[in-house]
């Protein structure tokens, strides 16, 4: 996304907005597999909830992941 920068002076300069990715391990217990993915900090509390094994059949089935 893109946006503005706004100071004090209400002067206005273009910036963008980056989303907060993060580089973590996952263990897979059914295939016994170690895997790194890239993902957001949203995506992190999803994999809390549901699951890794969950996420990846999701992403699998919309055609999100290449593995």
């Amino acid at each position: 996304m893109v946006g503005n920068n706004v100071s004090h002076a209400k002067n206005r300069t273009k910036r963008k907005f980056y989303p907060n990715l993060q580089t973590k391990k996952f263990f897979i217990p059914e295939t016994g597999e170690t895997i790194i993915l890239k993902v957001s900090a949203n995506a992190l509390r999803t994999i809390d909830k549901k699951g890794i094994a969950a996420v990846l059949a999701d992403a699998k089935a919309n055609g999100n992941v290449l593995v």
